[in-house]
């Protein structure tokens, strides 16, 4: 009687789940002993050409399409029958030819069928299998996994042994949620999923766009719905408000402008409860002014933040943080003003501060990073650790030059009639609303062409550990 040293059961006992604990010989007489597999109500089964063929080249019996009639049996005539309803057969084929050859070329197949042979794996508990197929989507199949995200994340949060592929749609929810509302299957995400996206701690995303794409979802879900709700009748407000009810305490309405508020929002008023519809209209219609204006960055995403906070803490690009910086905005330029007298009225005498600067009919950003206090004397900062950095654009941040400070003694300086300086007046934020970008002196690096630039806006965060 064959045994298996993993399991101290007889083969012939094993469960489909043992399969991958068993050595490759057992694996081998395995198959010879329990030869029927039901997969989706087809039993395949391989008879008396299948020893002979083995020992010539597994793979070759892999690789035939043809099945055999002739059953082998077993101790008394128990034919060990495993079952696997929920395995496509083709699929099946797959796994054997990896159990039995070591190897998968997953190149030659479609996303789509890389899904069920991850989805297989995970049923026949091959764990090397698994994390090797979720790596190889993240690595190589990134963009479709974005446009087909209800997909992956039902199938990621479906499956405990997806961690790695749960952690993609994670990070794609904090830190690209427009990827998502964009994606082609969007109006298919099931309401958990929607809500787990909007009520997300880090979603970079403005409240108005959440809600719009909130909108969009729930009027998918109710397409007898007019494109206009100013024609909307009782029972299509009644439909709407029953679909979004859930969701609606997850907006953060009071971060919207008047403006957004008037245009975006009332006229769906009859689908918010109430108290809160009262409540609102009190404090945008009765006192537009008294809104608090939003925190959110404008100018730099959550991806950009995670960058600057590995800079700082002098990480590389691939190390992971595990306790980001907290990025307090004190001034922004459309708010407080463009001026010298603002800038230093704010912060000066603060420190850990990180200047960005939207460049005018651009979507460069440029910005520096400085660890002691601003001051207002004409002195100058010295500092090992500030920096200026910038970005080509906003939507990708691998593009991107850092500079650091070479000569700690000219790091800062605190000049009365400008904005913040670094270095000898090598970037600086001018009183006339223009960037200046100089050859470096006493910093690394360029990190821009030189020459003058308009700012369409500015912002500076006071920074501290979460």
């Amino acid at each position: 009687m064959i045994k298996s040293s993993v399991s101290g059961r007889r083969l012939s006992e094993l469960t489909y789940k043992d399969i991958h604990s068993v050595t490759q010989h057992q694996l081998e007489l395995f198959f010879i002993s329990c030869i029927s597999f039901e997969i989706q109500g087809l039993v395949v089964m391989y008879g008396n050409k299948f020893l002979p063929k083995l020992s010539e080249n597994l793979l070759e019996i892999l690789e035939d399409n043809e099945f055999y009639d002739i059953t082998i049996e077993v101790d008394d005539g128990i034919l060990v029958h495993i079952k696997l309803p929920n395995i496509l057969p083709e699929t099946f084929q797959i796994i054997l030819r990896y159990i039995y050859g070591g190897r998968l070329s997953l190149e030659e197949y479609d996303t789509s069928d890389i899904i069920k042979i991850l989805i297989t794996a995970n049923e026949l508990n091959l764990q090397e299998l698994i994390t090797h197929l979720q790596l190889f989507l993240i690595e190589n199949k990134k963009n479709w996994m974005e446009q087909n995200f209800n997909l992956i994340f039902k199938t990621s949060f479906n499956n405990d042994s997806f961690l790695e592929l749960q952690n993609f749609c994670t990070e794609l929810m904090s830190n690209e949620p427009e990827k998502i509302f964009n994606s082609i299957d969007f109006i298919s995400l099931s309401e958990k999923s929607l809500i787990s996206l909007i009520q997300h701690d880090k979603i970079q995303m403005n409240v108005i766009q959440v809600w719009e794409n909130v909108l969009k979802w729930g009027i998918a879900q109710n397409p007898g719905l007019p494109s206009d709700p100013s024609s909307y009748s009782k029972n299509d407000f009644n439909a709407l408000m029953n679909t979004l009810q859930q969701f609606i305490p997850f907006i953060k309405f009071f971060n919207l402008n008047n403006k957004e508020f008037l245009s975006k929002v009332y006229p769906y008023k009859k689908i918010i409860p109430k108290d809160l519809r009262e409540n609102l209209i009190q404090h945008f219609i009765d006192r537009p002014n008294n809104k608090p204006e939003s925190n959110i960055p404008r100018i730099i995403t959550f991806q950009h933040t995670e960058l600057i906070s590995k800079w700082i803490d002098r990480l590389k690009i691939t190390d992971k943080i595990n306790n980001l910086y907290e990025f307090k905005l004190i001034l922004r330029g459309s708010r407080d003003g463009f001026s010298a007298s603002k800038f230093h009225k704010i912060c000066d005498y603060k420190s850990h501060t990180i200047l960005v600067i939207k460049i005018k009919d651009s979507n460069e950003i440029l910005g520096g990073y400085n660890p002691i206090i601003w001051k207002s004397d004409g002195s100058c900062g010295s500092t090992e650790d500030s920096f200026v950095f910038s970005f080509k654009n906003k939507e990708n941040v691998e593009n991107h030059i850092l500079s650091r400070v070479k000569v700690a003694g000219y790091a800062i300086v605190n000049d009365p009639n400008r904005g913040p300086v670094f270095g000898a007046y090598e970037f600086l934020l001018d009183n006339n609303n223009s960037v200046c970008v100089q050859n470096p002196v006493y910093y690394e690096k360029l990190i821009n062409d030189r020459g003058i630039f308009s700012v369409e806006e500015y912002e500076i965060f006071q920074i501290k550990k979460d």
